[in-house]
């Protein structure tokens, strides 16, 4: 069975109660590891509840597959249905969970939960066409999600939030669920005893505008935009922003598109090790970091971080104003994206 979309927090908080086995899945493990737990708190409570439910590791299937059945099997000693929870699975048990889905013995319901599955193979193939079985697929939230997502959890603490402030929280959150919960929890916690959130609120708990901007200039040089680059200057001057900060920032910005030019040159899917980034990278800037990713050259990238190295040294050992030597090598850096 395929679970839709939009259908499945309610399917998760409340599943069928002949449904044996549940395939959470995909590239935002919060959201995996979210939707999960919801679907076994829909038959046990209490995760820590050591009678009801069973914890296991893809290595300790691998290693003894027949405590899959016995664990679904097993009759609990203080009555009621069981759960067994299954962390880290690959396709690599499918055959397991074929053999499971035959004749699953016992009530438990088995929740498994994986990283991104390519569609129509292994064991997202088995959990979607099964009867017995569902799965459930969990992609990065898009802007009008996170708005419902930043509104729900706030009103469940007894706070709103200001048209102003739910624009600007939207575009700092990330690609992961389990980020944009600690977050929240966060930003609710700072504004206890307040009935609303201001944007004041928001820039003070979830980062100031300095970070934001220094992003932004990081990207324009990537990305070979002069005038984008010339605009963000600007603002982080203005802002009296940290030299040693935009600079680390741009380092770290291009150190990581170093990283993600080696996987995909070892063959691994450019979209596959975006998604995988940790911190993750926001989703208002993913395009962007891809298009970045396919302009440069391993070449021009290591020549990009000598650049910034020298610039971060030039300002710190020099007479040189240290916005002028940040401001030029960027330019220069852009200028290289530019003529690749």
């Amino acid at each position: 069975m395929i679970v839709k979309t939009q259908e499945a927090d309610r399917f998760a908080a409340n599943p069928p109660k002949t449904l044996r086995a549940v395939l959470v899945f995909g590239p935002d493990a919060g959201l995996v590891q979210e939707r999960a737990e919801k679907l076994l708190k829909s038959v046990v409570a209490d995760l820590a509840d050591p009678f009801n439910v069973s914890d296991l590791s893809e290595s300790v299937l691998s290693s003894d597959p027949a405590r899959l059945a016995d664990e679904a099997a097993a009759i609990s000693m203080m009555g009621g249905r069981r759960v067994v929870r299954v962390r880290g699975a690959g396709n690599n048990l499918t055959d397991l969970f074929e053999q499971f889905l035959e004749d699953p013995p016992g009530d438990a319901l088995v929740v498994v939960e994986a990283g991104d599955l390519s569609k129509g193979t292994g064991l997202r193939k088995l959990f979607e066409s099964d009867d017995k079985a569902a799965a459930i697929a969990c992609y990065a939230d898009t802007a009008r999600n996170l708005e419902d997502v930043v509104r729900d959890s706030l009103r469940a603490q007894g706070l709103a939030i200001a048209p102003d402030a739910l624009a600007d929280a939207v575009s700092r959150l990330g690609s992961d669920r389990g980020v944009t919960r600690r977050e929240l929890e966060k930003l609710a916690l700072y504004a206890q005893g307040q009935k609303s959130i201001s944007l004041e609120d928001v820039r003070a708990v979830m980062g100031d505008e300095a970070e934001a901007r220094a992003e932004e200039a990081s990207d324009a040089a990537g990305s070979g935009d002069f005038a984008r680059l010339d605009l963000a200057l600007e603002r982080l001057w203005i802002a009296d922003a940290s030299v040693a900060q935009i600079l680390r920032g741009a380092m770290g910005h291009f150190q990581r598109l170093a990283s993600v030019r080696e996987s995909v040159n070892r063959g691994e899917s450019l979209e596959t090790v975006v998604k995988r980034q940790r911190p993750p990278i926001h989703f208002l800037r993913e395009q962007s970091f891809k298009a970045q990713a396919n302009r440069w050259s391993d070449e021009r990238l290591a020549d990009a971080l000598d650049m910034l190295l020298e610039a971060e040294a030039l300002s710190r050992t020099t007479g040189v104003p240290a916005e002028a030597v940040c401001g030029r090598t960027l330019m220069n850096i852009a200028a290289l994206a530019k003529a690749r």
